[in-house]
Order: C-alpha cells, then structure tokens, then sequence
C-alpha cells in the first residue's frame, strides 16, 4: 500500500509539474532570437561560399559547446556482420538483412544493431530511409510478427523505398544512471566535460555509423538517405542530420523543446524542464540556461539552418502542446534565411498551415495533424511524399 501511495505521488508531482508550463500564447515572453547568418565578428554572411567557410562552422560549434556536446571523433576500425539474410521476406517484396555494426576504439568495442528492407523489384540502388528508434524494439520488429504504425515498413517498401531502424539503446541506454554503457564507453573523454556528449548526441553518432555502413551496401543509393526520429529521436535526428552531411534528408517528428521548437518562447516544454526530467540528454554547459534561455547564444531554428540544403522536414500534432506545435514551424520560418542562400525553394507562410494541410512541395516541409504525441501512418505517408517530390526533380 506505501508503494502504491508513493508511486502516486510521483505521478501528482508530475502532474503538477505538467500543469504549471505554460500553454497560452499571450503568456508567452517577449523574445529575440539571434541572427543565423551574423557571425560572431558582426559581419553578416550573404552567400553560401561564405556560409560554409566561416558561420556554419561557428553555430554548428555554439552547439556543441552549448547544448548536444562534441560529437565523438574518430575510431580505429569499423566492420559490419550480416547477422540474417531472408531474401524472400515480406511475401516476396523486400529483402531482410540484419546487420551488426561493430566500432573498436582503444581496445573496446560497441555494437549497433540494424534491420533492413530493400524492396526486391529494384534493379538499382535504392533510397532509404533510417528510424532512430526510441520506442520498444517491438515496432521495428524484423520478422513482422508485430507490425507498428511507427514503423509501418510494408508501406515504405510499396513506396520503392528501403526501410531501416537501430535502437537507441544499442548506442546509450535512455537512461540517466546507465547512458555511459553504450557507444560513449568508447570515448571516455567525454565523461565528466562541461561539453561532452551524452544519449542524444551519441544515437546521432550511431546514426552515421549506420551510414557508414549504407555506404558499403550495394543495394542502398547512400546518396539518398533519409534519417527519421520522433520525440527524442527526433531530437537526434535533427542533430544528426547537422553534424552529418551525408544524410539527404531530415525528419523531425514531433521533437518539441531541444528539437525543432524555439526554446526562447517557454510554451510547453522548457530547457529547465528537459534538463531536470533527462539529465543524460545535453551536455552539462546546456544546464547554465535553465531558466535563462534568452542567454543562449543559439536556438532550434539555428539548428534546422544547419542542414541546408537538404530537405528537412518538420511535424507536429494538435493535442500536443507539450512539444510547442507553433515553435516549432517559427523555426523552420527562420530556418528559411539559410535556405536562401542556395536559392532553395520554401512554400512556408506566415502562420501555419491548417491542421492535416501539409506543406509538401517545398524544401522545407511541415504538417500538424489531429492526434497525440506519436509517429503515425500519416507522418510516414506524407515523408513518403515529400522524398517522392525531391526525387522527382520538380522543385
């Protein structure tokens, strides 16, 4: 009975917590965000030589210093073990291929687990898109026993696409006391420094591992890669379509607060509240901002103008305002200056999009749909469209 008491409280607590954020637009602190294209000099970039050269690289190192930590760097070997190969599965229409990624860094190693599809009709290389997974292993389960909306890989494979997944917990554990026994066992540098890299910047780093090994795969056209995320794995895949330019293209899947939303506007989710509930997500330099994000010298729509210019691809869903629906498309709105810069095409507006109205034909794209927090047969329908438009060479 005290168990069932004290796990009742924890919940009111919660509750409460939830209950205080604010969720009212007239109550939303009056903001500026910084410039994306002003380097720290003052000078402000007009071009895409100048863009990469000079103040690319100093917002994509505000991050690292900031908010995600330093990516790890380098290791000594990579090799990639065919652990199951069913070349009929899906009733003929796709090939399996379970593969383990093994990295070795200093006489340690870590495995990364992948599942893949490659559709059977191709005769060429295929694109593909990649899940972060964030949820149970069960909704990307390779012998389809389960079958799960967040990954409906029988739809992406009818598309003509390849369809993969690793789970989170391969590269770092979602969990604040164990994070360290995955990927960053291999990087022990970042334990403990105010800028080292914890989960979310370690499941980005597997995700290029994953494409490290996309580019070995004879089947998969790794010019064409797609890295998908929801929730915190939309987080990841936001930061690792930043750091990794191989990725074609980014989705960010309802990622809310330290994803796709403006953290200055404090609707929803906070910095504080992120930091305090996962404090194995950032780095530590990231915790100086609780409270205090108008000190930050970077916010979310910084981040998205980081993977221009690719396609990216924001979602959000009406009964989830924990996760800031309007931040998040104001920062694909100010994501847009970057764009620019490669004379990139945006059909965004001013305001958002009515609900279930995606933004398809654009290189920056966007939908909120009826629904709660999750990754849905819809999202994946319009992802689908929208890598079906850049691949049709319209825009």
């Amino acid at each position: 009975m005290i168990k069932g008491i004290v796990m009742c409280l924890a919940v009111l607590i919660l509750f409460n917590k939830a209950q205080a954020q604010n969720y009212d637009e007239s109550k939303v602190p009056a903001y500026t965000l910084p410039e994306v294209l002003a380097s720290a000099d003052g000078t402000v970039v007009d071009n895409k030589a100048a863009w990469e050269k000079k103040r690319r690289p100093e917002v994509l190192r505000l991050f690292e210093n900031n908010v995600y930590g330093q990516m790890p760097q380098g290791y000594d070997s990579i090799a990639f073990t065919l652990t199951n190969d069913v070349v009929n599965a899906m009733d003929g229409q796709a090939h399996l291929k379970e593969v383990t990624i093994t990295v070795w860094r200093k006489n340690k190693s870590a495995d990364i687990n992948l599942v893949l599809f490659v559709p059977t009709k191709p005769q060429k290389p295929v694109p593909a898109f990649l899940l972060i997974n964030n949820r149970d292993k069960s909704n990307t389960d390779p012998s389809r026993t389960t079958k799960s909306a967040f990954w409906p890989a029988e739809m992406v494979i009818d598309s003509g696409y390849a369809v993969a997944a690793f789970h989170v917990s391969d590269a770092a554990p979602d969990n604040k006391d164990t994070y360290q026994e995955g990927a960053l066992q291999l990087y022990p540098e970042q334990e403990g420094a105010d800028n080292g890299t914890k989960a979310i910047g370690a499941w980005a780093w597997a995700a290029s591992r994953v494409m490290d090994y996309f580019q070995e795969d004879k089947d998969i056209d790794a010019r064409r890669v797609a890295v998908v995320g929801h929730s915190r794995g939309g987080k990841a895949a936001l930061w690792a379509g930043a750091q990794d330019q191989r990725f074609a293209m980014v989705y960010s899947n309802c990622s809310g607060n330290t994803g796709a939303a403006l953290s200055r506007r404090r609707f929803g989710e906070t910095v504080k509240v992120i930091n305090d509930q996962f404090p194995h997500w950032f780095a530590d330099n990231y915790k100086k901002y609780n409270e205090n994000e108008a000190a930050l010298p970077v916010d979310q729509h910084m981040l998205l103008s980081l993977i221009a210019p690719r396609p990216v691809y924001v979602t959000s869903a009406t009964e989830d305002l924990w996760a800031d629906p309007k931040g998040s498309y104001l920062s694909l709105l100010h994501a847009q200056k970057a764009y620019k810069l490669y004379r990139r095409h945006s059909a965004l507006t001013p305001e958002p999009p009515a609900v279930n109205s995606p933004i398809i034909n654009s290189y920056l794209g966007y939908h909120n749909r009826e629904g709660a927090h999750d990754l849905t047969k819809y999202d994946w329908a319009n992802f689908i469209q929208f890598a079906n438009y850049h691949a049709s060479g319209q825009h």
